[in-house]
């Protein structure tokens, strides 16, 4: 991978995605083969001002590892140096920036049920760390591509091969150009005019459908906004893009309130597995059928996690043309594949989507609607043939996607 556009998107990935500013501290996660990026990104963040760099790195295999052979309490327990970094980090609110790389196919020996054990144990003693730090602090996802994960979208070429075509695509569907500051400035500025569309309908619900089986209806909150691209910490004007890339306009639902089928259109990757073909059935706001041809029962898992697992969290809508989905590639990784389409995720809403959510404790907010979960993951349901209506209170439809795209 050329030198120079690694650092070209290592300075977008601090300028445009994570917004680093002067005085702030700046934590890199990464996996251990990609230190020489995140050093890359390091740099550019101590350019822009940054107080105190540290890059947190992970092993794959050795997590795995752990899971697998340590026994549940050591693992769900927080450690003295666990509590001290969730502290720190309520303390300097430091900026995240996460740079992924995961093998798609790497967790496929790690023992899930007790994962997932270890997670809803240890969820309870990180709650309240999660819920002081929520809207307070700028983070941003980022991919660059492992030789696992670039073998994986491209199993006929070599490693190196795929790992500079996977590196192609990613600074492609990422908007990164001669001049990505001044490109992701446009690709805001358009999104933007889509959120505002949608925040002037004031909706009641959302109707899906599609011919693979989708006929699905979701209902809103009239108290809670649609948001697109960046965002802004509570209480500051630094803007700031979650994720690169992005082409979605999104909101939170009504926790509880959704009736129909959902059929995914592209598969889900899940704790290093794979979950293909699958759709849920949704009763009075929850997920009362889940199946799926490929991992049925880690998908059942997915959904029994805690009360709000079931629930949606996110209602987001992606043109099909997508720069993603132009690329006409299937990335495995869902920071990618759900920016090529429309998608939901079950699991938790977002509550800075609340109106004057400042005012609102963390409790207050999930009774007004916005759902709660140690979960949130998205799956893809946007089709080339999917038509989705607005319906008002009043009754009016309106026409918000058709054939796949924004029908405005």
């Amino acid at each position: 991978m050329k030198k120079t556009w690694l650092k070209k998107y290592a300075e977008a990935i601090v300028k445009v995605g994570a917004n680093v500013q002067r005085g702030q501290d700046v934590i890199i996660d990464v996996a251990t083969d990609q230190a020489e990026f995140a050093t890359i990104v390091a740099d550019y963040a101590y350019k822009a001002g940054a107080r105190y760099v540290r890059i947190n790195f992970s092993y794959e295999p050795f997590s795995i590892l752990r899971i697998n052979k340590e026994c549940i309490d050591s693992l769900s327990e927080l450690k003295p140096f666990d509590k001290s970094m969730f502290e720190y980090m309520v303390e300097r609110l430091p900026v995240r920036i996460f740079l992924i790389s995961e093998n798609p196919d790497g967790a496929k020996n790690l023992n899930h049920a007790k994962s997932a054990q270890v997670a809803q144990r240890r969820f309870p003693l990180i709650k309240s760390y999660r819920e002081a730090l929520e809207n307070k602090y700028q983070w941003t996802i980022a991919g660059i591509p492992s030789k696992e994960w670039a073998k994986k979208v491209f199993p006929n070429l070599s490693s190196h091969q795929a790992q500079e075509k996977l590196f192609e695509a990613i600074l492609k569907v990422a908007r990164i150009d001669d001049n990505p500051i001044e490109t992701w400035r446009i690709h805001n500025k358009n999104l933007k005019a889509h959120m505002d569309y949608l925040n002037s309908l004031k909706l009641d619900y959302l109707h899906y459908r599609s011919s693979n089986g989708t006929d699905f209806k979701v209902w809103l909150n009239e108290n809670v906004i649609w948001l697109a691209g960046g965002e802004k910490t509570s209480g500051s004007d630094i803007f700031y893009n979650p994720n690169m890339p992005t082409e979605e306009v999104f909101t939170s639902p009504i926790a509880g309130k959704a009736e129909g089928i959902v059929h995914a259109s592209k598969p889900l990757s899940y704790n290093g597995q794979l979950i293909e073909d699958f759709y849920f059935v949704f009763k009075e706001g929850k997920v009362v059928e889940a199946h799926a041809a490929k991992n049925e029962p880690l998908l059942k898992q997915m959904i029994s996690m805690d009360k709000g697992a079931s629930m949606l969290g996110e209602v987001a809508l992606v043109p099909f043309e997508s720069p993603v989905n132009q690329s006409g590639i299937l990335f495995y990784n869902t920071l990618y594949d759900e920016n090529a389409a429309c998608h939901l995720a079950l699991g938790i809403g977002f509550t800075n989507l609340y109106k004057d959510y400042e005012k609102y404790s963390k409790e207050e907010l999930t009774k007004l609607g916005i759902n709660d979960s140690m979960i949130h993951v998205d799956f893809m349901i946007g089709t080339a043939d999917l038509l989705i209506e607005g319906h008002t209170k009043d009754g009016q439809i309106i026409p918000i996607f058709k054939n796949g795209t924004w029908a405005n």
